[in-house]
Parts: C-alpha cells; structure tokens; sequence
C-alpha cells in the first residue's frame, strides 16, 4: 500500500515538471518569437531613420549650396569641393600681410590641401562593412572620416584667427586634444587625424604667432621711431630759437659797441665786447650741439609711488632745457611726476646713457623692449656706477627722492581712514 502512494506521488511529480518544462519551451518560443518581431521592426525603423537623415542631409546640402550661391562663393572644380567639404576654406590669413612669411605660408598651406587632397589628411579603418555591404562600409568610413576632418579643422582654423603669440602653447595643446577627442569618436572605424596633417597645421600656428609677435615688435619700433623724431625735432626748434635769440642779441650788442666806439667811449666799449664775445660763445656752443647729435643729457628718475623706491628710468634727451623733457614723462601716463636723482650733461650722451643701460641690462624690467628703460635697481646703486663712468661730469646726485605729490597723498589717505 504504501509502495503504490510513493509510485503514485512520484508520477504526480514527473508530470508536473513535465507540464512546467513544456510551458517554459512554449514561452521561450513565444519571447523568441516576439524578439524576432521586434528585431524586424528595429531594422525596419532604423533603415527608415536613415532613408530619413538621408533626405535631411540632402535638404542640408542644397541649402547650404543654395547660401554658398548667394554668398559668390561658387564652386568651380571638383578639388576645390572636396576641400570645402572638409572644412579647408579661404579666409584672409594674418601672414598674407607679411612678404617676408609669404612663401612659407603658401608651402604650408599647399602641405595641408596636397594631404586632404591625397585623402592623407584623415585615417580611417579598411574592410568595414554595412549590412555586409564593403561598399556602404566605405562610403560610411568617408562620410564620418570627412565630418571628423571638418570638426578638427573648424578647431584649427579657431586657433589661427585668435592666435596671440602668448596664446601659442595653449592653442597648439587644444588642437592636440581636439585631435584626441576625435580619435576616441572615432575609435570603433579606427578613425583618426594623420600625424603629417597635425603637424601642418601646429607648424602653421607657429608661424602666425611668429608673424604677429615680430609684426608687433615692428609696430613698436615704428612707435618709438616716431617718438624719437618728435624728441628730435623739439629739441631742434629749442636749437633753432635759441640760435635766432642769440643771433639777434648779438646783432643789437654790436650795434651797441659800434656806437660806443664812434662816441669814444671805450669802457663802456670794453664791456660790450666782452658780453658780444660771450654771446657768440653760447652761439658757437648752440651750433656745436646741433652739429652733434651725441650730445645733451643723460637723466636719472624715479616714481616712488607708482613704481617703489627700486626701480629707476635712465634716459636721454637733447634738449636745452632736459626738464622740460621730464615733465612730459609726469604726464597723465603715471599717477604722480617723476623725481630727477641726476641730470649729466655730456658730449657723449649717447654713449653714457648706453654704458650704463648695458650695466643694468639683467636688471632691466622689460627684456623685449629696450626702448622701455627701466631698471630694477636703486638710485644708489645708479650713482656707484655714475661716480666710475661720468667722472667730471656728475655734479650733483639725489639718492632719496622726494616724491612730494605721492606723499602728500599718502598723509591725505591716512587722515581720512
């Protein structure tokens, strides 16, 4: 009796799992089924997706062609299309300004368009294939190789138009990562800027930032040309009207002496010759200094409150009253005036000034511009220099500045706080 219940209670139980094996093979069936439904209905929609980008790119490109149109930007041979497509265009480049750059330029240039042109410009996998088709897997390979191109060279083309020579490293290490951010895009089709092509185009970033810094140095020297030949031709006009002062004061002295000797007064006579020997003394010193353009004064200063109390400009100026030349520098550039440590006159000026810029040259303040003649040392180190190079010529040095305006100031700040 209780053998046939277990015989029985077994049975129940393989025709239960039996039962429960065929509704798992039914429902696998219907999922699979279902999976397959839905797997002909994915690549249904994507294909139609595609047909749809496909007529949008379509759209796209006639209406960019249409605005190239209309822009005169027509174009006429197939090279000069291919180029477009990749984002190569003909813009005013800053080196075209620049003859001596020239040739460089146009050679690197035609290394860029000889690359995109030999489809060297942009790597991209082989044997790929689309749906089993070799020949979808290439138009797919060259149509992203020609967008990937186009997004790197967009980032060039940034990069030329707002270079700054100050700004070359950091362009040049954008495009870097501009090119591998492309090849992460692009890594599935092995997609990836040439190693030629991105060099091209750093080696044209370099040029530009070359261009434009000696472009800017240029621009500098003409400035400072210009200002020299404004300071030259002042301290001619002071030559020209001191001459014409001494001239004319020489003029009526002689008439003076001429009348003292007709009247036989010879005293009177005496001191007049000798003030006309005077004058034409300072006529003769006025003609030497306009004959010699190395001549006039060699100017220590300083500006305690805009610049502290170690930097000092060493310049030089022909003029008769170099103040006047100090002056001009106090003007509205600085917030408070100059305060003068020394004024050398010299035959040599030019040689003076420049001895003592080359004792200072490490100290200079502005290592590119030497017309820029600051220097970061004190009025007493200037002056130990002085005392071995001027010689007789130093009369008299100030090592403490006044600095009048700066600390007047300073009390008026302290009195309102």
């Amino acid at each position: 009796m209780l053998k046939q219940q277990t015989r029985q209670k077994v049975e129940q139980l393989r025709q239960q799992a039996v039962d429960e094996a065929d509704e798992i093979v039914r429902e696998a069936r219907r999922t699979a089924k279902d999976s397959q439904a839905a797997a002909r209905q994915a690549a249904k929609d994507t294909e139609k997706a595609r047909k749809e980008a496909e007529k949008h790119r379509a759209e796209i490109y006639t209406a960019e062609s249409r605005l190239d149109d209309l822009r005169t930007r027509i174009v006429t041979t197939d090279e000069t299309v291919m180029l477009q497509q990749i984002g190569i265009y003909a813009y005013r480049h800053p080196l075209d300004d620049a003859v001596a750059y020239r040739a460089r330029l146009e050679a690197i240039k035609a290394k860029i368009k000889e690359l995109a042109r030999s489809q060297q410009a942009v790597l991209g996998a082989s044997g790929w294939t689309v749906n089993g088709s070799a020949r979808q897997g290439t138009k797919m390979i060259r149509d992203y190789s020609k967008l990937m191109l186009r997004a790197y060279n967009a980032e060039a083309d940034y990069a030329v138009r707002s270079m700054r020579p100050h700004r070359l490293t950091s362009l040049v290490d954008r495009l870097y990562k501009s090119r591998e951010t492309i090849a992460k895009l692009g890594a599935t089709m092995d997609i990836r800027i040439a190693d030629a092509y991105h060099d091209a185009r750093v080696e044209e970033l370099r040029l530009t930032a070359d261009f434009l810094q000696r472009k800017e140095e240029e621009k500098q020297a003409q400035r400072e040309a210009r200002a020299r030949e404004r300071e030259e031709a002042t301290a001619q006009r002071e030559l020209d009207r001191e001459r014409e002062k001494l001239h004319k004061e020489m003029s009526h002295y002689q008439s003076a002496l001429d009348r003292l000797q007709a009247q036989g007064d010879h005293t009177a006579a005496a001191e007049m010759a000798a003030k006309l020997a005077e004058i034409e003394g300072a006529l003769d010193d006025v003609e030497a200094r306009a004959a010699n353009i190395r001549t006039g004064y060699v100017y220590v200063i300083s500006n305690v409150g805009a610049f502290g109390d170690s930097m000092v400009k060493i310049g030089m100026t022909r003029r008769l009253e170099p103040l006047e030349r100090i002056y001009e520098l106090s003007g509205a550039a600085v917030p408070f005036r100059f305060d003068v440590h020394a004024l050398i006159f010299s035959k040599d000026a030019v040689g003076l000034e420049t001895r003592l810029h080359q004792e200072f040259a490490s100290r200079r303040v502005n290592q590119v511009n030497s017309r820029k003649e600051f220097f970061r040392v004190t009025p007493a180190e200037v002056k130990a220099v002085l005392e071995r190079s001027a010689g007789e010529h130093l009369v008299e040095f100030n090592e403490v500045a006044e600095a009048i305006e700066w600390r007047s100031s300073k009390t008026a700040g302290n009195r309102a706080s």
